[in-house]
This record gives structure tokens, C-alpha cells and sequence, in this order.
């Protein structure tokens, strides 16, 4: 009986991940059959907080509430196999699934809550921080709201290897900033800006220009700063895709390839997203076929499994 209630709720958690859209591939075939679960409970987990940290109407207060009611819930279903308090009121109907799931995968996987917790705390940011100064505060930002995620798959794989966190590492950040750039428009019209104020000061790039959707040629070399900085983070932590064999070593290949021709139509068009937001969709496959076929394996990694 418990057995088929966490089946159910692993099932809820793929069909989540693959409902929502990514730069990158969540949970997908290219994965080893095993890890797809584990990798779906942890990407609803941090969806869903995100998302209710993020989206709506909610005053920061109540934003808040219901952040340190997903961490209670997230230490007891660590530690039992019941859900945990029942949902709050505005928290996603799937609640119960996603900490049946997250809660599974933590046990089976030995997976440190701690990461779970820099999730959730780069999510209490979001509610009351708006603008970065320095690159620095960007980078802690990111070290804490997408760094765990690489780091929690490693762990599913079970890999703990301080070499391996780095590269990951490097790879998620660079995702992050790369999200970053492409909803440069949408997070600014939502009263949110990554891009460090230092970076902006360096070119003239001003704020004013953001709400009048104006993508001037002080924002667009402030972006290709912002860009060039980012493609060196993905090549930095490109070994990583070679580190292992099997499936897992296409699917990481297959998030590099995605995060990095995503830079590559930011470019393309400018960075003008206010009017023209790259994405990625079916006919991207071909060329995704044809550079996985073709990928040259890094020299620092070797092609070896770390």
C-alpha cells in the first residue's frame, strides 16, 4: 500500500517535470531508468516552492509562511514516511505527492537536507531582494539556487567527489545566468533584476531604459559582458559531461548542449528579449541528435568515470 502511494507519487512528480518548460532536459530518457524518479522528486520539490515563492499575489509575509511550512514539511518527510502536515492554504494540490516523493528519495539516496535548505533559503531571497550589487552577491545567489540541484543528482548517481561538485557547480550556475539574461525582460517587468548594478554602472545601462523596453546599446554590451562571463562558467564545468558513461552521460551533455545554445540565440538576437525570448523546442532535436553524436570529449576529464 505504501509501496503504490510513492509509485503514484513519483509518477506526479515526472509528469510535473515534464509539464513545465527548461533550457534543459528534467528527468528524461536520457537518464538511467532508475535515477528519473529521484531526479523528477527533487525538480518539483524545488518548482513548486519557487513557484509559490514567487508567483501571485501573496504579500512577502505570507510568501514567507508557507517557505518555513515547506521546510517543516521537507525535515518530517525526511525522516517518515508520512507527508507531513497537511498542505496550507494557497500551497499547489500536489503537496502531499511531491514530500511523499522528495521525502523517498532523500532515504534511498542518503541526500543531504542541507542542500534542500540552500534551495529554500535563495527562494526567501527572491521574496525580499530585487537587485545585486556585485557579482559576488549573483554568485551566492546562484550558489544556493541552482548548485544544490547538480549536486543532488551527483548524489543520486551516487557520486560525492569534491571535483565533480566543482564542475557541476560551474554548469549550474552558468544555467542559472543564463536564465537569468534570457528573462531579463520578464523578471524586470515582475519588479526583479539580476544583472549586478556594477555591470550596468560600467556601460551606462539604465534601468529606465528596462521599462520602457528599450534594449540600448549600453544594456546589450552590459549583457555580452554578463554572456562572456557566463560561457566561461560552461566551459569551466564542461568535464563534468564527460565524467561518466552510460545515460547519464547524455543527459548531462544534453544540459550543456541546451544551456549554451540558448547564450548562443541571446547573442544572435542582441540580447533583445523584450521582444524576441529565445527557447528551445522540437526543432531543435536534429541539431541536438548531431552534437550529441559528435561531442569531443573533454581533455580534463578524460572520458574516464570519476
Amino acid at each position: 500500500m505504501v509501496e503504490a502511494a510513492i509509485d503514484e507519487a513519483y509518477a506526479a512528480c515526472v509528469t510535473d517535470a515534464h509539464r513545465h518548460y527548461e533550457n534543459f532536459p528534467v528527468a528524461s530518457w536520457l537518464l538511467p531508468r532508475d535515477a528519473r524518479p529521484h531526479v523528477a522528486a527533487v525538480y518539483a520539490f524545488a518548482r513548486a516552492a519557487d513557484d509559490f515563492a514567487d508567483e501571485g499575489d501573496r504579500t512577502p509575509g505570507e510568501r514567507h509562511r508557507l517557505l518555513d511550512s515547506w521546510s517543516e514539511r521537507l525535515r518530517l518527510a525526511a525522516s517518515t514516511d508520512a507527508p507531513g502536515p497537511p498542505p496550507q492554504p494557497g500551497e499547489p494540490a500536489h503537496t502531499v505527492a511531491i514530500f511523499r516523493a522528495v521525502g523517498a528519495t532523500i532515504r534511498s539516496c542518503s541526500l543531504p537536507v542541507a542542500l534542500f535548505d540552500d534551495l529554500l533559503s535563495a527562494f526567501r531571497q527572491d521574496v525580499d531582494v530585487t537587485r545585486y550589487s556585485t557579482w559576488s552577491d549573483v554568485l551566492d545567489y546562484c550558489r544556493r539556487s541552482a548548485n544544490p540541484v547538480g549536486r543532488l543528482v551527483l548524489r543520486i548517481a551516487g557520486r560525492d567527489s569534491a571535483q565533480l561538485d566543482g564542475w557541476s557547480d560551474d554548469v549550474c550556475t552558468a544555467l542559472q545566468l543564463t536564465n537569468f539574461w534570457q528573462d531579463l525582460q520578464r523578471d524586470y517587468d515582475r519588479g526583479r533584476l539580476y544583472l549586478p548594478r556594477d555591470e550596468q554602472l560600467a556601460h551606462g545601462a539604465r534601468e529606465e531604459d528596462l521599462a520602457a523596453r528599450r534594449m540600448t546599446a549600453a544594456w546589450q554590451a552590459a549583457l555580452a559582458a554578463a554572456a562572456l562571463r557566463t560561457r566561461a562558467l560552461f566551459n569551466a564545468g564542461r568535464p563534468i559531461c564527460d565524467a561518466f558513461h552510460g545515460r547519464l552521460r547524455y543527459e548531462l551533455r544534453a544540459t550543456w548542449l541546451g544551456g549554451t545554445r540558448i547564450l548562443d540565440r541571446l547573442v544572435a538576437v542582441r540580447f533583445d528579449v523584450a521582444n524576441r525570448r529565445p527557447t528551445l523546442g522540437p526543432g531543435d532535436a536534429p541539431w541536438f541528435a548531431w552534437n550529441l553524436l559528435a561531442w569531443r570529449t573533454s581533455e580534463r576529464a578524460g572520458g574516464r568515470n570519476t
